[in-house]
């Protein structure tokens, strides 16, 4: 390689780290917004479903007189919700997602299952589309900045294929987000209540801590008189309880693919660093080797003058 090809290479080289540099202070900026959303979010999320815990929990067997609330008698068709993003360059954010989902679906199809597809994010439409899956419910377009009425809409679809039958279990999949640097997969039972996670004791609920605390200072948990009657109210609660567990969802999901991205970006500058470092040295080999062969060409001439 010619040391104007190096040059070239280093150039080039140059300008993508430029390019990760902006990235990672722009996944830098948004992150730190999707934290303060999510942040804003979590009392809010934490006591819908500590509300709705304890309803369900007073309602008892009166659950199974509601449509939404009936647990159906065989669970055979079950959708899937997948939470991914519309765009890549975030390591393995989006594929760590589909591969969890694609690996559910696997099992329960060894057991006889049918399972259907829900997916948020182009990545995991296209990569779901891909790998010969049909998907029911894509929802693309907003995952940089989700809203609430897209977390409506996605549980509107999923509500209304549950009381119709279409499936008989939802479960959803997405990245939560723990810091910059880590990211997990979550994956939370939505529908059959009976089953939620959130009857399970609500294992991200912030509120937790709090609300044991207070029952640690009376003593004994508060008696709660319900009016109208508990599964009444759980009815009402339960479009809010899925709405908003699919929203909070969609929120870690953004916080994670924005710190999962500025980390991606940070890993590829500095790659470029080391790569701009080697074709430096490259490029002085190739130099040294020139100067050293114009000197032997001058020595050669010289000595054919003698």
């Amino acid at each position: 390689m010619s040391q104007r090809d190096v040059k070239n290479r280093i150039s080039s080289v140059q300008n993508i780290r430029k390019i990760t540099r902006a990235m990672e202070m722009v996944a830098a900026a948004r992150l730190r917004r999707a934290e303060q959303r999510i942040e804003r979010l979590r009392p809010y999320a934490g006591a819908i479903r500590r509300m709705t815990r304890q309803a369900a929990e007073a309602a008892g067997a009166e659950m199974s007189s509601l449509p939404i609330l009936k647990e159906h008698e065989s669970q055979d068709k079950v959708a899937i919700l997948l939470v991914t993003a519309d765009r890549g360059l975030a390591g393995a954010f989006n594929s760590q997602i589909i591969r969890a989902g694609v690996r559910a679906a696997a099992q329960y199809e060894s057991e006889g299952k049918t399972v259907s597809f829900y997916a948020t994010g182009r990545r995991g439409v296209s990569s779901l589309t891909f790998r010969g899956r049909e998907v029911i419910g894509g929802y693309t377009g907003f995952t940089d900045r989700p809203g609430y009425a897209n977390a409506r809409e996605i549980a509107e679809a999923l509500m209304a294929a549950y009381i119709d039958g279409e499936v008989d279990r939802v479960d959803i999949f997405y990245n939560g987000y723990v810091s910059a640097l880590t990211q997990e997969v979550r994956r939370e039972t939505l529908l059959p209540m009976q089953q939620a996670t959130v009857l399970e004791g609500g294992e991200h609920d912030v509120d937790k801590d709090e609300e044991k605390s207070s029952d640690d200072k009376s003593g004994h948990h508060a008696l709660v008189e319900y009016e109208p009657d508990p599964a009444e109210i759980l009815q009402r609660l339960i479009p809010d309880y899925v709405e908003i567990s699919i929203f909070r969802a969609l929120l870690e999901s953004t916080a994670s693919e924005h710190g999962a991205r500025m980390t991606a970006m940070r890993n590829a500058s500095e790659n470029a660093g080391e790569v701009i470092e080697d074709l430096t040295l490259e490029m002085n080999r190739a130099r040294q080797a020139e100067i050293t062969q114009e000197i032997m060409e001058v020595v050669a001439g010289a000595e054919s003058l003698v």
